[in-house]
């Protein structure tokens, strides 16, 4: 991602997954393509994954074989509802963990040269507000996290 979209000014990265946990996806967005935003909608396609422009760019076939794996598991067991409870909420942890732990590592800043926003999300679901927010204080420690949580006061508004 950042030797294709460096220049761009990579400001974000999450991880994803859906509901039926199947799939493990990265996600990007860079300034520049902020700036064909319309400013009403800024906050939104700045912190919304589904809305970044570059999914699935690099480790392709890291990430393939990621979801390979969660669907070979999901088959094995795909009548039993207990312990697809248990999978999916193992998934969302340990995606989460990633993300803390690369964080900690200082990765994106070291490519990079900043840090940049992190999240984890799950396509065509909605984590209730305060697991979100306590997703984006684990993963962020920037002007981020203020304005990210500052936005979530906004809503329903």
């Amino acid at each position: 991602m950042y030797e294709k979209h460096g220049a761009e000014g990579i400001y974000s990265f999450a991880l994803y997954s859906d509901e039926g946990a199947m799939t493990v996806c990265p996600s990007s967005n860079t300034q520049e393509v902020l700036k064909e935003v319309d400013e009403d909608d800024e906050m939104y396609y700045k912190y919304e994954p589904a809305e970044w422009t570059y999914e699935m760019e690099g480790a392709d076939k890291e990430f393939n074989d990621i979801c390979t794996i969660l669907r070979t598991e999901l088959e094995k067991n795909d009548e039993d509802d207990e312990w697809f409870q248990g999978f999916q909420a193992q998934l969302y942890a340990t995606c989460i963990e990633v993300l803390e732990k690369l964080k900690n590592e200082n990765f994106f800043k070291n490519i990079i040269g900043k840090d940049i926003f992190l999240i984890f999300t799950v396509s065509d679901y909605e984590f209730e507000k305060q697991d979100l927010k306590n997703i984006i204080i684990r993963l962020n420690d920037n002007e981020y996290k203020s304005e990210y949580l500052d936005w979530m006061e906004t809503w329903g508004n």
